[in-house]
């Protein structure tokens, strides 16, 4: 691909994290210094922040929510939401400050400098707009000018970023294409006017560890080829261990610490910093032990098939789930890994009764599992159901005590619908959250309340088994770190036995006793998990553990300060 920006002569930044700033870069590309944001009502969000980033480099950006990471990268792109504005500092592109320049002049230059890569690229896309109508739209006004230029561009910057069948894929939609590829589609929108800074926002936070790998060492070729300068936003710190070369780490909107990555993450000299890395789960630590092997069998799934007929194809299936077979022992901790389309989601849907499946045989707690609605109504009550997204699975009409009680009232008796209150506030307790918010809603709860909330209505029936889809996915790492603790002592205390969907490994080590890989809806191998992580059998399974960010960096945790507690914060 020939970019109408010619690349400079000479070396290029070595693959993988950028070393840092470059002694022979020149001058920043950007420069901020005592960055202050508020709200138009006067309350700060982000106090005095610093930061330069150089061509060929990459600068990280790590905190939790709210610590004001992502205020800080918009800001310096010029796209804070509305409500949400630039009340001091200063902001330098190539030596410039654009804080002082006006709106028209500010925005130009904005527009030529920065390219943005967004979290969720089915947010990012128009589900209505093909790629290439998408694409034409981000081009130059030059390239756009002429139908049969713009589509030689999008051609060409689809090709750049590794889609293939590029030229099929420009008259595809959106809902048509992987959410690998639709990052990719985002980034060639990100890179389609030639920018010099790429910034990118939680870039691969949904996606699994392969096709986050791939992303990852896409930005990682562009900042090489290009010469730009990546400012890279997480709350993963494997992430920024693994693609950043200096780290700025914030918290309430403040700089806590910054440096090389090296430095910071090996050798951190905050107690906020040691926190957020003692959070991390960790891929070099035993697994809990499992069942005895007499342990009675709750769950059985022999030969499980499911098919999806596949949009536009008639008479075209997409086997889903591919003659699986599962056991599910009281007391186990199973975990299913694998990439996205893998079919774990299917598979516990068959398990729980919610999805019948085409094939195979299930049984449960010693009975065949039958497609008439009283035996799955019996299989619901003793399984249940964790989801992914909290706010989602709870009606944001109802409060905290209403939510949880919901399942006791339409399943109970008269006598036990007396007790709901008394049961509901030890629900309470059993998730560790205050009596008192029962009487919030949803959106008045944090995200880690959320979740202890759909774990307390989940376990309201007092199941025997616990299905949780990526239970701490949308967490932030001290957050994700608590609800964890809490479903290994819930699973000590009541015996519970689960079955945990993740894409991430380091979760799945640390939380199951067994793990079953899945691809393409096939069984790769299952097993211990500490035997199945530490001498996989497949292939495919010793990629997945290859392609975990920051995994060559995990040694020893560093020590936490005596006197600073592990945060654990709801």
């Amino acid at each position: 691909m020939t970019l109408s920006r010619p690349l400079p002569a000479g070396p290029g930044t070595a693959p993988g994290p950028g070393p840092g700033p470059d002694p022979d870069a020149g001058p920043p590309l950007v420069s901020v210094r005592g960055l202050r944001i508020a709200t138009t009502g006067g309350t700060p969000l982000v106090h005095g922040v610093d930061l330069d980033l150089v061509a060929g480099a990459t600068v990280g950006i790590v905190g939790e929510s709210g610590s004001g990471k992502t205020l800080t990268a918009m800001a310096v792109a010029g796209l804070l939401p509305r409500g949400v504005a630039v009340t001091g500092g200063r902001i330098a592109v190539d030596g410039r400050d654009v804080t002082v320049r006006s709106p028209a002049e500010r925005r130009a230059l904005l527009r030529d400098t920065f390219g943005v890569v967004f979290q969720n690229p089915a947010v990012s896309l128009n589900p209505r707009l093909t790629i290439g109508r998408q694409l034409r739209e981000a081009l130059p006004d030059a390239d756009r000018r002429s139908r049969a230029r713009a589509w030689r561009r999008s051609l060409e910057l689809l090709e750049h970023v590794g889609v293939p069948r590029a030229a099929q894929r420009l008259r595809a939609y959106p809902h048509e294409l992987s959410g690998g590829l639709n990052q990719r589609v985002v980034i060639a929108t990100a890179i389609a006017r030639d920018p010099r800074v790429l910034v990118a926002d939680e870039a691969t936070t949904a996606l699994d560890v392969s096709v986050q790998q791939q992303v990852l060492d896409l930005l990682d070729r562009l900042r090489d080829e290009l010469r730009l300068g990546v400012l890279l936003v997480s709350h993963d710190i494997g992430v920024i261990a693994d693609r950043a070369g200096q780290v700025v780490v914030m918290q309430d909107g403040a700089v806590v610490e910054r440096g090389g990555t090296g430095a910071v993450l090996d050798r951190p000299r905050e107690g906020y910093t040691r926190r957020l890395l003692a959070a991390v789960p960790r891929l070099d630590v035993p697994s809990p032990a499992g069942p005895p092997a007499d342990a009675p069998v709750l769950l059985a799934g022999r030969g499980l098939v499911r098919d999806f007929p596949v949009a536009g194809r008639r008479g075209t299936r997409l086997r889903a789930v591919d003659h699986v077979d599962i056991t599910l022992r009281a007391g186990q901790a199973l975990g299913v890994v694998g990439e996205s389309g893998s079919g774990k989601t299917t598979l516990a849907r068959i398990l729980v009764g919610i999805d019948p499946g085409h094939g195979g045989t299930l049984t449960a707690f010693g009975g065949p599992v039958t497609g008439r609605v009283p035996a799955r109504r019996r299989l619901l009550r003793r399984v249940q159901y964790v989801f992914q997204d909290p706010y989602a699975a709870l009606d944001p009409r109802q409060t905290v005590a209403e939510s949880i009680a919901e399942p006791i009232e339409l399943a109970g008796t008269r006598d036990q619908r007396d007790r709901v209150p008394g049961r509901v506030a030890e629900l309470l307790d059993d998730v560790q959250l205050a009596r008192d918010l029962g009487g919030r809603r949803p959106h008045e709860l944090s995200g880690g309340q959320r979740q202890r909330v759909v774990i307390a209505r989940a376990l309201a029936l007092e199941p025997d088994v616990l299905i949780a889809d990526e239970p701490v996915s949308a967490l932030d790492l001290s957050v994700q770190a608590g609800v964890l603790d809490l479903l290994a002592r819930l699973r000590a205390e009541r015996d519970l036995t689960y079955l945990v969907i993740s894409h991430d490994l380091a979760v799945v080590r640390g939380l199951c006793t067994d793990v079953l890989v899945l691809h393409d809806g096939v069984e790769i191998e299952q097993g211990p998990t500490d035997d199945v992580f530490t001498a996989p059998a497949a292939g495919y399974t010793r990629r997945l553990l290859d392609a975990v960010p920051g995994r060559s960096r995990q040694g020893s945790p560093p020590e936490l300060h005596p006197a600073i507690p592990r945060k654990d914060n709801p």
